[in-house]
């Protein structure tokens, strides 16, 4: 896999497989959704404000995100339990992913430094990939705003 000079994914390249345990302590893998089109979207924490706008986006365009023949899969360092409460307090439809090791999110070139009141720490940086049925990344968006998560995974789902 090559990522660019920046280390980020680009348009083109094959998503990056991986495991994760689901929010039903289920394992899964991402290749296990080929044939489908998959929204995978990176957040920081369950129950926080900007999470919660965009699980939210998403759990409203859910019915059209899966007209298009996608899934949704939410990923955050947070555990299953944590995803769980969250899961159900939203009525959010689709998989939330644990990564609690922050595997994923480095795969995925979304673990990085950031900033919050002048504190630097490592964290998830907000970020969401569209991969076709073959698993092509067909859309890259990284540190996407919570309001336009869902709207431009569904703009490139449309195209």
């Amino acid at each position: 896999m090559s990522k660019s000079a920046t280390g980020k994914l680009q348009v083109g390249e094959m998503a990056p497989d991986f495991e994760a345990v689901t929010d039903k302590g289920e394992t899964v893998k991402l290749s296990d959704f080929r044939g489908q089109r998959v929204v995978l979207y990176f957040y920081p924490k369950d129950n926080t404000s900007g999470c919660t706008t965009q699980a939210c986006a998403f759990r409203d365009s859910y019915p059209e995100i899966q007209e298009k023949n996608a899934v949704v899969l939410g990923v955050s360092p947070d555990g299953v339990e944590s995803h769980q409460k969250f899961k159900s307090k939203y009525e959010l439809p689709f998989t939330l992913l644990v990564d609690e090791d922050h595997a994923i999110a480095e795969q995925y070139g979304v673990w990085g430094e950031k900033n919050m009141y002048g504190r630097k720490y490592m964290g998830i940086i907000r970020s969401q990939f569209v991969i076709d049925e073959n698993g092509e990344l067909i859309s890259v968006k990284y540190r996407i705003t919570p309001k336009k998560s869902a709207p431009e995974a569904l703009k490139a789902l449309a195209e």
